[in-house]
């Protein structure tokens, strides 16, 4: 079953993966996954927990004050982060339980390396006021949760969101892991994360809202 499964690329995206996560996937996780299969004991619900505590640790050395280890650390986790569910794929053990966990863990994760990176901003600190850079912490987290929170609505609903986005989890923990390991050069490279995780998630949302409401609008006949 496990050399069927092998021989074809379907293990290692789901339908759902998308530019930067399904290239993290395709090469890096999968690189990884079947190293993994003789340990016959492993369950991908150890991998998904294992990657969270990853991710949360990461936004922990991040506040305080390590930002290129906080980027080391992420990289293991959203490289792990596709493991699990590759190697579900390849053991057959994939279950909508174990989905749910690895998407709910997977906000603690982005939180944590949010939070970490605005704790190590104010810390530096950078040249602005402490409330903007909460005000902007907000946005980033509320923006970035808000995505995935939409995504997973609007497939519930039936609602047709449109060509894929890039503000997608992969493409967002991208843009924090570069600008941390990026403080060796310039230690408030972090702020550049911080700034798009507010525009572009919450622009994404913005857009998504105008398309549901023409969409509901269109559908209803009242658009003829």
């Amino acid at each position: 079953m496990i050399g069927e499964r092998s021989s074809s690329d379907s293990w290692k995206t789901k339908p759902t993966d998308r530019f930067i996560l399904k290239w993290i996937k395709c090469h890096l996780s999968a690189r990884v996954t079947p190293k993994l299969l003789p340990f016959t004991w492993l369950r991908p619900w150890m991998i998904t927990v294992f990657s969270a505590t990853l991710g949360s640790l990461g936004g922990l050395v991040f506040a305080l004050g390590s930002g290129w280890s906080a980027g080391l650390i992420a990289v293991v986790s959203q490289v792990l982060d596709g493991v699990d569910g590759q190697f579900a794929r390849l053991t057959g053990r994939q279950s909508p339980a174990g989905a749910f966990c690895d998407s709910l863990l997977d906000r603690f994760s982005d939180g944590a390396m949010m939070i970490g990176m605005t704790v190590y901003l104010v810390r530096l600190p950078v040249h602005l006021p402490l409330w903007q850079l909460l005000i902007l912490a907000s946005l980033a987290l509320i923006g970035s949760n808000g995505v995935s929170y939409s995504s997973a609505r609007a497939e519930a609903l039936g609602i047709d969101l449109g060509k894929p986005t890039l503000a997608s989890k992969g493409t967002r923990s991208s843009v924090m892991i570069i600008c941390a390991l990026g403080t060796l050069i310039w230690p408030s490279m972090p702020l550049v994360a911080l700034i798009y995780l507010v525009l572009h998630p919450n622009g994404v949302l913005i857009m998504r809202l105008i398309r549901a409401y023409r969409t509901s609008y269109f559908e209803s006949g009242q658009g003829e």
